[in-house]
């Protein structure tokens, strides 16, 4: 399990490099491109395989328990040590990034976006999934920061070199961002590293604190969190998200909404809340301020981007009740509900309770499987009808999806009423365990603010139900096309292999979650309680 382990997190890393490599004379298939897009799909296959191994033979009797264990002296003088692990918070979060990651290499390999040489891009997308993993893996401070870094490039590189119209821009204003923030996060993992005498992130969580006084707690839970909030993001330091995703290729906007911001939200899981508990209490009312502020924003951003422009907006009276706003791009759409979605996980950690914290986290992976499929559509629509523009798309009456792709009307319909939250899918369970979770916050938390901010985010819920449902009515309903006009091509072949995974995924995290919830919550509870199971 160790050398499983520590195989997942560097196994990607010497793929990227076997990718710059020639390929060897029998393996270059049909062309040099073509090998390196299957070598690609090869080792994130791979890397998926081992992360399903770890995660059946995880004790699951015993998920608070850190396993898989490898604690090696790597820079003596400061105390850093390589140190790895897993428990019931992380290994969902490997297994998600494992399998994203193979299903955008393999939705690559049929669909590779437009931009210089495959090699390149493949080896950037595996030093992602190395640094993604890395960052869930390590329990070591300094470990965690290079991990965090590690992502940066390689997506400004994905964001810059193969995305769309405005990607310059997007790909420096999102380096910027993530850059500075992480400046300030290296501070305050510094500060509470020196002032502890020691970076392991297990044997800090297990004091619990008491090692650090509430005024340096204060300026570290400040500091980390600014850091950790650019990267989840939270309202108002997520302008970047909007034009990272709508100049990103699909696959980039899968990975950076299925994963990526995971990594922010985790960080508060993992060092914020066991480490700096004073200083997060200090901070926690603000937190949930504004990640509702967030949710209620990115709902209305996203209700206005819906909502046809003056000259699309039809007469029929059907349609009469919508007032008229902007013209929309349905990446940027969605890059805006991941705002609001990221907001109920920050509300959850937010309150302090095992109730709330097991609600971000059920929230991270299932946002992680949602989203990724909306990108997924998005991008397939793009391809198909030569624009994401919402009011191109629907034109006066609707663009009619479900008569000219039903498949692929049918998956956006399903992908839509899932992120709504709907009853019996995954995204239902998250949102409202991160509600509960602040009907009652932890002790020491005022209980009427905690009930505001559930009210607001409550009020969410019903803005993200309706932008939802506009989208699926412009989208997938309309008047019949004329006979003479092309009917869309519907879902392909590797578009249900890569598809498929998360429909099923999200309809059994929805029907059954407490597999989920079996592994986070024992974790959960030892992690507030100072370590002590």
């Amino acid at each position: 399990m160790q050398v499983l382990l520590a195989f997942i997190v560097v196994g990607p890393l010497i793929g990227a490099v076997a990718a710059l490599l020639p390929a060897p004379p029998g393996l270059k298939g049909k062309s040099p491109d073509q090998a390196v897009l299957r070598h690609g799909v090869t080792v994130t296959g791979v890397i998926l395989a081992a992360a399903i191994v770890l995660a059946l033979g995880f004790d699951h009797d015993q998920p608070a328990k850190m396993q898989a264990t490898t604690d090696i002296s790597w820079i003596p003088a400061l105390d850093v040590r390589i140190h790895l692990g897993t428990d019931g918070i992380s290994l969902p979060l490997l297994v998600l990034t494992a399998l994203l990651t193979f299903l955008c290499a393999l939705y690559s390999y049929f669909k590779m976006p437009s931009g210089p040489s495959p090699k390149a891009f493949v080896a950037l997308i595996l030093l992602l999934e190395s640094g993604t993993l890395a960052t869930f893996a390590v329990l070591d401070l300094l470990l965690f920061f290079l991990a965090f870094e590690m992502v940066l490039i390689p997506m400004y590189f994905l964001i810059a070199r193969w995305g769309g119209e405005g990607r310059h821009p997007a790909a420096w204003k999102f380096i910027l961002f993530t850059l500075l923030g992480s400046v300030v996060m290296l501070l305050g993992l510094l500060l509470v590293g020196v002032k502890a005498g020691t970076f392991d992130m297990v044997a800090l969580a297990t004091d619990n604190g008491r090692g650090l006084s509430t005024s340096v707690q204060v300026i570290a839970v400040l500091a980390i969190g600014i850091g950790l909030a650019v990267k989840t993001p939270m309202w108002p330091l997520h302008s970047w998200l909007p034009d990272a995703h709508t100049a990103a290729p699909t696959v980039g906007s899968v990975l950076l909404a299925g994963v990526l911001l995971k990594m922010g939200t985790y960080g508060f899981v993992r060092i914020v809340l066991p480490i700096a508990p004073d200083g997060m209490q200090v901070f926690a009312p603000y937190l949930a301020a504004f990640a509702v502020a967030g949710i209620i924003y990115g709902s209305l951003a996203c209700l206005a981007l819906s909502r046809p422009s003056s000259e699309h907006r039809p007469s029929a009276s059907l349609f009469e009740p919508l007032p008229t706003g902007p013209k929309g791009d349905l990446k940027r759409l969605i890059a805006y509900s991941s705002v609001g979605h990221m907001g109920f996980v920050l509300l959850g950690i937010a309150t302090m309770t095992p109730t709330g914290v097991n609600g971000a986290l059920f929230a991270n992976i299932a946002h992680g499987l949602i989203t990724g499929l909306l990108f997924f559509l998005v991008g397939a629509i793009k391809d198909r009808y030569g624009t994401a523009d919402l009011d191109t798309l629907a034109g006066a009456t609707g663009a009619a999806l479900y008569g000219r792709a039903p498949r692929l009307g049918g998956l956006l319909a399903f992908a839509a009423v899932a992120s709504l939250g709907l009853p019996g899918l995954a995204g239902f369970w998250g949102e409202m365990l991160a509600l509960f979770g602040a009907f009652d916050p932890a002790d020491g938390l005022s209980r009427p603010a905690f009930l505001t901010f559930m009210a607001i985010g409550g009020l969410g819920t019903l803005l993200t139900a309706a932008y939802l449902l506009i989208i699926v009515r412009r989208v997938c309903m309309g008047a019949a096309r004329p006979a003479g006009e092309a009917q869309l091509a519907d879902v392909q072949g590797y578009e249900f292999a890569a598809w498929t995974p998360l429909v099923v995924l999200t309809v059994l995290a929805g029907l059954w979650p407490a597999v989920l919830l079996g592994l986070t919550d024992p974790a959960v509870q030892k992690l507030l309680a100072g370590g002590k199971a």
